[in-house]
């Protein structure tokens, strides 16, 4: 999602630091030992094999593909995870949280040229009628503009932490923007930035080997009033939402679960295990039971 978490270390600190950009985006990860040679070339090849899969900004990816005409593409083992969790959300939010979505981005000035600059939005089709997944293979029915922005860069931390834990780095945080993933033996107390004011905080969430991400409308925004957490029944981007923040299991969960709540509330996603923390265009801030940290608001 996007870089709405400020990340204050522990006492304990991870000892070394690589900042890098990768799919848009700032990224930094701390680990406990520096990262050798081997892993730096994994965690590079991890990423350009992502931006290949799944970046609509490109001629060359495989989504790119999709957008011709009716076709069958195989993408990585890694899609078949990212669809099944992107077809429960479908379902839970009565399709508003689609990989359909790129389609009115596009028409929206949200596309491969970043025009910014709006035409007629065109109704989206229901998931059945424009594609269907097995496994890790999709077969489209008509050209469709994919774009799994709603959890992507969750499922690309998670990638990056599988290859530090096979290589058994003990302690790590990887933080992609406000998508974060922590390991580790020490807590992270982690501000959660408010919208209007980055040099403020809303309050502080605690985070020990789980992931937190957030998400706003404030970043991705252009012309009047666009933003790219976009409604599909409206044609709108969402304007009852301000922000959200969720702490999970895994990162790729956390971050489509942030996405969830733009559009319905926590309740239509109980099977789901997780906190959050969801602020109202309102002003009203709303709180799990479970979640771990303190509002100052």
């Amino acid at each position: 999602m996007d870089l709405i978490v400020l990340l204050q270390l522990s006492s304990v600190k991870p000892k070394h630091n690589i900042r890098f950009e990768a799919i848009g985006t700032h990224w930094s990860i701390e680990t406990d030992d520096p990262l050798d040679g081997g892993v730096r070339q994994d965690i590079k090849t991890c990423i350009k094999q992502f931006d290949y899969t799944y970046s609509r900004f490109r001629h060359d990816s495989l989504v790119a593909r999709l957008d011709v005409e009716p076709t069958t593409v195989q993408f990585p083992q890694s899609a078949d995870a990212l669809m099944i969790l992107y077809r429960q959300l479908y379902d839970a939010t009565d399709g508003r949280v689609t990989p359909l979505i790129g389609r009115q981005l596009v028409d929206a000035g949200y596309d491969t040229d970043y025009s910014f600059v709006a035409s007629a939005i065109h109704t989206l089709p229901e998931w059945d009628a424009a594609m269907r997944w097995h496994g890790s293979s999709v077969q489209t029915h008509q050209p469709i503009v994919l774009d799994v922005g709603a959890a992507g860069k969750g499922l690309l931390v998670d990638e990056i932490a599988a290859i530090l834990d096979k290589s058994e780095y003990g302690a790590y945080v990887i933080d992609a923007s406000g998508d974060i993933r922590h390991k580790g033996t020490t807590c992270e107390r982690i501000g959660l930035e408010n919208p209007d004011d980055s040099s403020r905080v809303l309050g502080m969430a605690q985070l020990q080997n789980k992931s937190l991400c957030a998400s706003a409308g404030n970043r991705r925004t252009w012309g009047k009033g666009m933003h790219h957490i976009f409604d599909p029944s409206t044609k709108q981007p969402v304007d009852t939402v301000r922000a959200t923040w969720v702490v999970a299991d895994d990162t790729m969960s956390a971050d489509g679960l942030a996405t969830a709540l733009f559009f319905v509330d926590a309740s239509k996603l109980s099977e789901w295990q997780f906190e959050y923390v969801r602020l109202l265009n309102s002003g009203t801030i709303e709180r799990s039971e479970n979640f771990i940290g303190e509002l100052y608001a």
